[in-house]
């Protein structure tokens, strides 16, 4: 495989939620053209240590990520050194923890919000710091990112979904409704990606409680979606992806050298 590839993490966006109330992806699904999945998160049920086990694949007990304050750069191959060591080009609109994981830290605004370094694993990225930053803003910047620079590998990281379930809880309207709103964002560009030839997994780092928050072993904290669009996935109904795997079917998907475990049944 030698594709180019969208990955969309929907910050704590909830399995149950996700399945009733995103639409337009469903939508897909319905018309055979998209499969929807259930994954159970890897503990801690945290962003960033989750951010590193999507992107590495590796659980945060071993990655050394075990909590939001881990503040250092990750001592681990994500997908964005893989396909830069085959010369692959890399993006993100994503948290600036994502830019601290892997191309600097600590975080530096003035410096490091806007990303424009071939050096770097993540070469081009509008990095952001505030967790109530419009998803709409944040996907035209994944949009910009795309249309400037074609990259191989984006990842599109908004986080209204996770910002509205620390101030409202997962049984909430408000919660609910940012879940309907990031939908209405993904319909504007999902089949401008899919036309483009990009491959697009979308799926969330975790979930939400109803005490407005996450890290444990509820259910509702773990399960996540994880939406695959594009003619490369099986969309076999009998696949049973881990999120320890998505790191290494995505360098697959991207044709790309790497030593990860991934699910082989998510592939055509």
């Amino acid at each position: 495989m030698n594709h180019s590839v969208i990955l969309v993490v929907l910050d704590g966006l909830n399995f149950e939620v996700a399945r009733h109330a995103l639409g337009h992806l469903q939508a897909y699904c319905g018309a055979g053209r998209a499969a929807l999945y259930q994954l159970e998160c890897e503990l801690p049920s945290l962003s960033r240590p989750l951010y590193e086990c999507i992107l590495t694949g590796v659980p945060p007990i071993d990655s050394g990520i075990v909590h939001n304050d881990v503040v250092r750069l990750s001592h681990q191959q994500s997908v964005f050194h893989y396909a830069r060591a085959a010369g692959r080009s890399t993006a993100a609109a994503a948290y600036h923890w994502i830019s601290e994981l892997y191309n600097r830290a600590p975080f530096d605004a003035a410096r490091d919000r806007h990303t424009a370094d071939s050096s770097l694993p993540i070469q081009h990225g509008h990095f952001y710091y505030a967790d109530h930053y419009p998803d709409s803003h944040l996907f035209a910047d994944a949009e910009h990112l795309r249309l400037q620079y074609h990259p191989d590998f984006l990842l599109v990281h908004p986080m209204n979904i996770d910002d509205a379930g620390h101030k409202h809880g997962l049984d909430s309207p408000q919660y609910r409704n940012s879940a309907r709103v990031a939908d209405l964002l993904l319909a504007e560009y999902l089949q401008r990606w899919l036309d483009a030839g990009y491959q697009v997994m979308v799926t969330a780092d975790h979930g939400m409680n109803n005490d407005r928050s996450h890290n444990g072993l509820l259910p509702e904290e773990r399960e996540v979606p994880l939406f695959v669009l594009g003619a490369a996935f099986s969309l076999n109904p009998a696949a049973r992806p881990k999120q320890t795997e998505l790191c290494g079917t995505l360098c697959t998907l991207l044709g790309v050298a790497h030593d990860k475990p991934l699910c082989k049944e998510l592939l055509s």
